[in-house]
């Protein structure tokens, strides 16, 4: 362990916090022991620990509610909470999980089955600590690493970093909650089209606001670049109302604070290719390249890729591919869309039923059959006029 972990273990059995307190001691870790979780949670933030073993048997039932509080505190929410359960309360007990349990182990435990919990624990509240909460993505420390790790070995590689143009009128113009959408969309487009065209090992991650990181392999990312922006051009404008769609853009202030007409937005990625183990050996080698490239893409108007300029002349992604639609994707019509324009949802379900969709993968016409805001006729009948529009 990089770091000695804080395990608070709370049981009135003697017995079994001597026996834990003597294992984990030895395995390295700093056991702190309370006979009982208290009326509230100020002991419990002065400890700090990193997970919190509490024996259910022992505690009474209102002892649970304290799992409540821990989970709805800023400070102490992401702490995991692992209870220890007699076997034949196992079934009452259960209905407590609504408290804040995030996992459980029969009475006694195995203190070798205990460490292997608290240490999936751990690393799934770390994950959950460094991982955007808004795309659920892997965040900038996580990002980091793997990207130290990939740099360190001697495989082809291709890094493909993911900025929005304009993001910030939209966000300005529309507000953060109109703005988060469109971020849970990009994602989710990133994660759609990787998992189609890319390899088992390809990493999506989120660094922040509106930038994201892919790495993939030479053989696979013009295809995958390709098919993210002519994805983002032909569904995110639907973002806009129809008015703004239709102008092309939007009045909003641009950096500078001058007013101005600002363009629907657009994705730029900046690509890089390591094709021998000699390049990239530091993370600040490959920002300078990627910062390189972004540069020159953010001149350019419309949703494009460019690779960096190493490769051979024959090679077509020399310079910058800009997003062509077909007739056929300039017609498409998202289903949200027709359903809104027939008014069988409101703009609030279509944003309540995309955010699961984007979450879940379920297709969006199920998600609002699921949420009981769509019949089955009503879906049909918006099926037909979107494939209509397409021919």
């Amino acid at each position: 362990m990089d770091t000695t972990k804080k395990i608070l273990i709370i049981s009135s059995d003697d017995n079994l916090k001597n026996v834990l307190r003597f294992c984990f001691d030895g395995w390295g870790y700093e056991v702190f022991l309370k006979s009982s979780p208290g009326d509230d949670i100020n002991d419990i933030k002065k400890v700090a620990p990193d997970v919190i073993v509490l024996d259910v048997h022992s505690a009474r039932h209102s002892d649970l509610e304290i799992c409540h509080s821990l989970k709805n505190d800023f400070m102490t929410s992401l702490i995991p909470v692992i209870t220890l359960i007699n076997k034949r309360h196992l079934r009452s007990h259960l209905l407590y999980l609504k408290h804040g349990v995030d996992d459980y182990l029969i009475k006694p435990p195995d203190p070798l089955d205990l460490r292997i919990r608290i240490e999936m624990a751990l690393r799934r509240s770390q994950f959950s600590f460094l991982a955007s909460p808004l795309t659920g993505l892997p965040g900038g420390k996580i990002v980091e690493e793997i990207l130290r790790e990939r740099l360190k070995k001697k495989q082809k590689l291709t890094f493909g970093y993911c900025d929005i143009d304009n993001f910030k009128s939209f966000n300005d113009l529309y507000g953060y909650l109109k703005g988060d959408l469109v971020i849970m969309h990009t994602a989710y487009i990133l994660y759609k089209v990787i998992n189609d065209y890319g390899n088992n090992d390809d990493f999506i991650g989120h660094i922040g606001g509106d930038d994201f990181l892919f790495i993939t392999t030479p053989d696979r990312y013009q295809k995958i670049c390709s098919t993210i922006i002519e994805s983002f051009t032909s569904i995110v404008p639907f973002h806009y109302s129809a008015r703004d769609r239709e102008k092309g853009f939007v009045i909003a202030s641009d950096r500078t604070g001058k007013t101005t007409k600002m363009p629907l937005m657009s994705l730029s990625v900046a690509v890089v290719n390591k094709k021998n183990p000699d390049e990239f050996k530091t993370m600040i080698s490959l920002n300078e390249k990627i910062a390189e490239i972004k540069k020159y893409l953010k001149k350019i108007p419309g949703s494009k890729y460019m690779a960096d300029r190493r490769e051979s002349e024959s090679d077509q992604s020399n310079g910058p591919i800009i997003s062509e639609l077909n007739a056929n994707k300039l017609a498409y019509r998202p289903l949200g869309q027709i359903l809104l324009e027939q008014e069988i949802i409101t703009e609030d379900n279509l944003d309540e039923a995309l955010k699961m969709h984007w979450k879940r993968g379920v297709p969006l016409g199920e998600m609002l059959s699921e949420l009981g805001l769509l019949k089955a006729e009503d879906l049909d009948r918006a099926l037909k006029v979107q494939i209509k529009a397409e021919k």
